[in-house]
């Protein structure tokens, strides 16, 4: 289920469009009423896509937005506003925006506009995932298509499971890789039996990552693991 974070500071309209894009969608709507509990929300988890309201108290819309995109470039991020100054526009474009909706505007016309703009950016997202196979984890080099984590000399050789499992872990770097998402990449499967697979692969991992203590990878409880470097 794609996670959307909801800033709307009309809370009649916000309820609104949470409620539809939840039953609708099938998406989970984190709602937020202005620009400062919108941007504490955004550091707390992993969200798909944003949708900002531009004009509200305390934090506008376009100021939140500038501030999320120092701490993430890539999340699809849709302004919504009653201006529909073409300044407006480019200055959501300029921002990093991805997307622009002009208030009136109807649901199923949002819904329309946020399929497309999470389609794309999987689609831009699997073709760059689909290229990377050398990745640097704090002091090791990992070769995925050769299957190996090198340090200071040393190499040690990934199974196909562990080399595919690592590989997830360091494209979501400091992100939460959730279980099913693991499961169903690897093993496509996420059953009782091969997640007890999965844990054990993820111990032998840990094992060949210890001499780096800037690298760990944690569990997050009920939703999956994340790779750490500091």
């Amino acid at each position: 289920m794609k996670k959307i974070l909801l800033v709307e500071d009309d809370p009649n309209l916000g309820l609104l469009l949470q409620d539809y894009l939840q039953l609708k969608g099938k998406f989970d709507v984190v709602l937020c009423k202005d620009g400062d509990e919108g941007l504490r929300a955004f550091t707390k988890q992993n969200y798909d896509l944003l949708i900002l309201d531009v004009m509200m108290p305390k934090k506008d819309g376009f100021t939140l937005g500038k501030e999320i995109r120092k701490i993430n470039s890539y999340v699809p991020i849709i302004f919504a506003t009653a201006k529909g100054m073409i300044e407006d526009k480019m200055q959501a474009f300029n921002l990093g925006g991805d997307d622009y909706i002009t208030k009136p505007f109807r649901i199923e016309e949002l819904l329309l506009r946020i399929n497309a703009l999470l389609k794309r950016t999987e689609n831009s997202e699997k073709k760059e995932e689909e290229k990377q196979s050398h990745f640097k984890v704090g002091k090791y080099e990992f070769d995925y298509t050769g299957q190996i984590i090198s340090i200071d000399g040393t190499h040690q050789k990934l199974s196909t499971k562990e080399a595919e499992l690592l590989r997830l872990l360091c494209l979501r770097k400091n992100e939460v890789l959730t279980r099913e998402e693991a499961l169903l990449n690897i093993w496509h499967d996420d059953n009782y039996f091969n997640g007890r697979s999965m844990d054990v692969f993820l111990s032998k991992i840990r094992k060949y990552l210890k001499d780096d203590p800037n690298v760990e990878i944690i569990n997050v409880h009920g939703r999956g693991y994340k790779l750490l470097i500091n």
